[in-house]
């Protein structure tokens, strides 16, 4: 809003209607755009072929097609691919193969992957043990996706790589992963987690929501993993649980300080809404024959979006799935118990695209106009157009596959479709000369673009396909152990102590203590084996870490 009002901050002079108004060509207004077109159609029927003027006519517009079709090129959008999956694992252990959850035989590659998972198993031993390491379902999907190129992030609590902590955040059976492709990794920033807890009068982590905020090439992305009250009665119970976590959870910094001033908020998880009214035996006919559609009306989350304005802002693809509650284990048979608990959409997948702001109301002054109205319109609109931001669902559906829970998981995949704010990472940096751990190492780095740097700042070695910001295999000081600088470079010293004995490829990455996240990564590079290692007879055999050896 600060941007549009600057625009209007000067009153705008008044439009002449000549053609060779200057006012015209300095504003660009497409309505005088579109009279100039039709005044020069006219006066193209008049010229004569053979005339000089018409030859110079044919070149002026020639440039101006250059120039229309360089600026259609420039307003192109990226396309991002994510995958969400949500998933009440009630409480069981990861299964051995997680492929198929994660698509990752299909040929079109995520470049974001998003997982809310909600009845983790959260004994108090266990979870005391899964904060002070990875718990076992972070390391699947780690030990998955990190050899296919993907990470998971840090968060902003990273002060320094000794207490680093990543992008997932667990709330006793909450838990929320963000992984991305590496070379999106220097253009996510601002990451910020937050919880809020609404089970057993809002001190106990079994119900309510945990976020993982961010900005995506300066767009602001919220991703909200929710674990709403249970049983069929309690819908408006779900509804203010999900109003209360809203409202409570706030960010650092004006960009974003609620959940829903981000431009883009996936709300997602098991959400526990029932489906009313019908029996068990109409439902399961109408899974049987996958009359889904005959069940909607009845589910309570469409419900109740017809009565909470605030659920109204929200979209969902059709559930064109059958329920994924309640299924015997290891099955694909819904609830057998003495219970026989109806299916119901419990799990689900739905997102918010931020509306545009209203135009400010004192940029229309008392003696416009209507033509200058119309001009500051159209100014306006091109503003808001800038960096616009589209979320095409391309998939909405359940995998029937698993059956370690009495939940199937609910997998989601989306286009992202967005103009970058920015696409070159603030730092520049390579290895310098050859690596190994016979000579002391050079890093070069360079800032590209101004930004807060600071004594905390470091550079992390890390092996290529390492699992998340804190796998590094040893870091150095940027400030500390900087050897030489200047405005443009600056060199850092690594001791050939901190340089792995055994060979192997891999990268440079500089954080950012300010602003709390990877800011530059080299290109790939070989670390060799340590010539003196193997003289003195010490070989790698069966080596799980870069920096071990055995002798001979």
């Amino acid at each position: 809003m600060e941007e549009i009002n600057a625009h209007f901050s000067t009153k705008m002079r008044p439009r002449s209607d000549s053609v060779a108004s200057t006012g015209t060509q300095s504003t660009g207004s497409r309505m005088l755009l579109r009279q100039r077109l039709t005044m020069l159609m006219t006066c193209v029927d008049d010229l004569d072929p053979k005339d000089k003027i018409h030859a110079q006519v044919a070149k002026t517009l020639d440039g101006a097609f250059q120039i229309c079709g360089q600026r259609a090129q420039q307003r192109q959008k990226d396309q991002f691919r994510l995958h969400m999956v949500t998933w009440n694992v009630a409480t069981a252990e990861p299964p051995d193969n997680i492929t198929s959850l994660l698509q990752l035989s299909s040929s079109k590659k995520a470049d974001l992957y998003v997982i809310g998972l909600q009845e983790v198993k959260a004994a108090p031993l266990k979870f005391v043990a899964d904060l002070a390491f990875d718990d076992s379902w972070s390391h699947l999907f780690m030990n998955t996706l990190a050899p296919l190129g993907y990470i998971k992030l840090q968060d902003s609590n990273v002060h320094t790589p000794s207490i680093s902590q990543v992008s997932s955040i667990r709330m006793q059976g909450l838990l929320l992963l963000f992984f991305s492709k590496l070379e999106h990794v220097p253009f996510i920033r601002d990451i910020q987690a937050t919880y809020t807890r609404t089970g057993i009068y809002g001190y106990w982590g079994n119900k309510g929501g945990v976020t993982i905020r961010l900005s995506f090439y300066g767009h602001m992305l919220c991703f909200l993993n929710c674990h709403l009250a249970a049983h069929m009665n309690y819908a408006t119970e779900r509804v203010n649980e999900f109003e209360y976590i809203v409202a409570s959870q706030t960010f650092l910094g004006k960009k974003a300080p609620s959940i829903l001033d981000h431009k883009v908020v996936f709300w997602f998880g098991d959400l526990n809404f029932r489906i009313e009214d019908h029996g068990m035996h109409f439902i399961r006919n109408c899974i049987t024959s996958k009359n889904f559609n005959l069940l909607w009306s009845k589910d309570q989350l469409t419900m109740m979006k017809k009565k909470v304005a605030k659920l109204q802002q929200f979209d969902e693809g059709p559930l064109d799935f059958q329920p994924t509650f309640k299924f015997d284990l290891n099955s694909d048979k819904y609830d057998s118990s003495g219970k026989q608990r109806k299916p119901a959409w419990c799990d689900r997948i739905l997102w918010r695209v931020k509306p545009g702001p209203p135009p400010p109301e004192d940029i229309f002054e008392e003696d416009d106009d209507d033509a200058a109205k119309e001009k500051k319109k159209l100014l306006l609109e091109d503003l808001m157009e800038k960096y616009p931001m589209k979320v095409v669902q391309d998939s909405y559906t359940s995998n029937m596959e698993y059956g370690i829970s009495d939940h199937k998981p609910v997998i989601g995949i989306f286009r992202l479709e967005l103009r970058k704010m920015y696409n070159i990472p603030l730092v520049r940096l390579s290895a310098e000369g050859d690596w190994s751990a016979d000579l002391d190492a050079m890093v070069t780095y360079s800032p590209l673009q101004p930004f807060p740097s600071s004594a905390w700042d470091w550079i992390g070695l890390y092996k290529v396909g390492f699992k998340n910001t804190r796998d590094y295999i040893t870091y150095t000081w940027v400030k500390d152990d900087q050897v030489a600088f200047n405005d443009e470079v600056a060199q850092v010293y690594v001791s050939k102590e901190e340089i792995p004995v055994i060979g192997a490829e891999c990268v440079l990455c500089y954080y950012s203590s300010t602003l709390q996240c990877i800011v530059g990564i080299s290109e790939p590079f070989k670390v060799h084996e340590s010539r003196a290692a193997i003289e003195e007879g010490l070989l790698p055999e069966n080596i799980n870490g870069l920096d071990q050896a055995v002798a001979r």
